[in-house]
Order: C-alpha cells, then structure tokens, then sequence
C-alpha cells in the first residue's frame, strides 16, 4: 500500500494534469521541445497564459525547460510522463470508441523529432 506522502504527492500530480490548457501544452510537447514562441502559435493562446501554464507544470515537475541564447525550450520532464499522457489518451479514447488524437505532424506541421 502507499504511503500518505505518495498519495499526497500523486494527487498534487494530477492537480496539474487537471487543467485543459495544460493538457493542451502537454500534448504539444509530446511531439517535440518547444519554445513559448512556438506554444502561443500551436496553441493560440497567449504568451503570458502559456507562460503561467508553464511555471504550474515546472512547479510540478512534469515539464523542464533549458536555455538557448534568448530562448527557453520546454519538454517533458521524463518518459513517465509522456507514458502517463498517452496511457491518460488510451483510456479517454476507449471511452469514446476509439476516436483518435491528432498526429504531432498534424498538430505542428512537422514531423515528430
């Protein structure tokens, strides 16, 4: 059985996850790194909303970020995460019948890295 510290920190996880705009970036960098620049385009949301959006998923460890001259590229903190979203799509998708999520080259106009 897990511990009350487990718990806690699993439900404070999917307090992060809970959130369509966040979700929404998840997806995004499911695909590849990405930069807010490209985010606010994919996204068409604002740079200060996905920004904000960002810091709640860092804060959470479910995105890292490095810098590259001015620019900071967002991913997915580890491959759990990423194995969490998808498995997260499976179930969703199961749900509804098995209606698919868009590709990334979709989604982005390039292919996956």
């Amino acid at each position: 059985m897990a511990s009350r510290e487990d718990l806690l920190d699993v439900a404070e996880l999917f307090k992060a996850l809970g959130d369509g705009s966040r979700m929404s970036i998840l997806n995004a960098l499911l695909c590849s790194e990405l930069c807010v620049c490209d985010l606010t385009m994919i996204l068409k949301m604002t740079q200060s909303a996905v920004s904000h959006q960002l810091r709640v998923l860092r804060g959470a460890k479910i995105v890292k970020s490095r810098k590259e001259g001015k620019n900071v590229y967002y991913s997915l903190d580890d491959p759990h995460i990423a194995m969490l979203i998808e498995t997260g799509f499976e179930h969703v998708r199961e749900e509804r019948g098995g209606r698919c999520v868009m590709s990334c080259k979709a989604q982005t106009g390039r292919s996956q890295s």
